[in-house]
């Protein structure tokens, strides 16, 4: 079994792989100030809660957007299996082109999502990956990134009402009974999830606009399922694409 690990600002993903099949999928919460061996026995306690030895685990990737925990990481995973995990970056065969400004800086949960995008459905496409900010990448005709933006997240937009303003409460992110509230709390439900799917609609115009054609468009993220369905384009769902752009990653690399 390979364990796939993706690192996020928000969450950890961790996904096993067996036989090219979904095994397991669970989600821990990120947290730079954890050790090696917290991590370790989280982990561990991940896999003994899905009834799976440390035995079965014969290789691991790493993809992350949390420099901090990169090497804690990585002894975690070492101390745990005795493997080298492999960590995806420069110098590791992903088979994406990158047509960017500086290829190196490309994030490696976008890199997994788009190869994974690829594998599964093909070029080109539009991958929006809804998360603690969300991305929008575009992979061209030939099967190249060509390009991402980035926008702040649902959480942060959430966070910045109640940061920033005088009278807005801290509130959790649960779906408003309308787009015009009658209270407080829709009121700012209402502008952070209709604000972003109505944000994630205008941006796909333009991008289409951009590229002279109407992408297949695939959605991902830990937040998808909150914003998806307020959005007016038709998007297909995936939430396990990072996880198995990870997995194909490891299999060019193994």
């Amino acid at each position: 079994m390979v364990l796939t690990i993706d690192v996020g600002n928000s969450e950890i993903a961790l996904g096993g792989f067996k036989e090219h099949e979904v095994a397991f999928v669970a989600r821990l919460t990120t947290n730079t100030r954890q050790t090696d061996d917290e991590y370790s026995m989280k982990i561990d306690g991940v896999l003994r809660l899905h009834g799976i030895e440390k035995t079965q685990i014969r290789g691991v990737i790493i993809s992350s957007v949390v420099p901090q925990l990169n090497r804690v990481l990585k002894n975690a995973v070492r101390h745990l299996f005795a493997v080298e995990p492999l960590l995806v970056g420069p110098g590791v065969k992903t088979g994406l082109a990158i047509r960017c400004d500086n290829p190196a800086s490309v994030g490696a949960d976008l890199i997994c999502a788009c190869v994974a995008a690829l594998s599964e459905y093909g070029a080109p496409c539009l991958i929006v990956d809804i998360g603690t900010a969300t991305k929008m990448m575009v992979v061209d005709e030939q099967g190249a990134f060509i390009g991402v933006s980035i926008m702040p997240g649902v959480l942060m937009g959430l966070n910045a009402l109640a940061t920033g303003t005088a009278q807005l409460p801290n509130i959790d992110l649960g779906t408003p009974h309308g787009v015009i509230g009658k209270n407080t709390i829709d009121c700012m439900r209402s502008g952070v999830i209709f604000g972003h799917a109505g944000m994630i609609d205008g941006m796909i115009d333009r991008i289409n606009a951009e590229m002279g054609r109407e992408l297949p468009t695939y959605v991902t993220g830990g937040l998808a399922p909150i914003v998806l369905p307020h959005c007016r384009h038709c998007m297909t769902a995936d939430e396990l694409l990072v996880l198995k752009g990870l997995y194909q990653i490891y299999q060019k690399n193994k």
